[in-house]
């Protein structure tokens, strides 16, 4: 059973891809970097504000890991 809130790469990959049935797809993974990277955008700034900044930090590092997969 994965937790609620993923606190690791495999749990937030299972939570991404068959729990929310998202496909993480080269274009999905950009287009989240490209909102997660900016510290002052509206969603990113709504996201720390109820995940906070160590969460939001793992989002971004798992979306980069996945963005250097082939």
């Amino acid at each position: 059973m994965s937790a609620v809130i993923p606190e690791t790469f495999e749990e937030w990959k299972r939570c991404i891809e068959h729990d929310c049935g998202i496909q993480l797809t080269r274009t999905y993974i950009e287009q989240r970097l490209i909102i997660l990277r900016e510290p002052h955008h509206d969603e990113t700034r709504r996201f720390i504000q109820l995940y906070g900044k160590n969460h939001w930090q793992l989002i971004v590092d798992c979306f980069e890991r996945m963005e250097k997969q082939p």
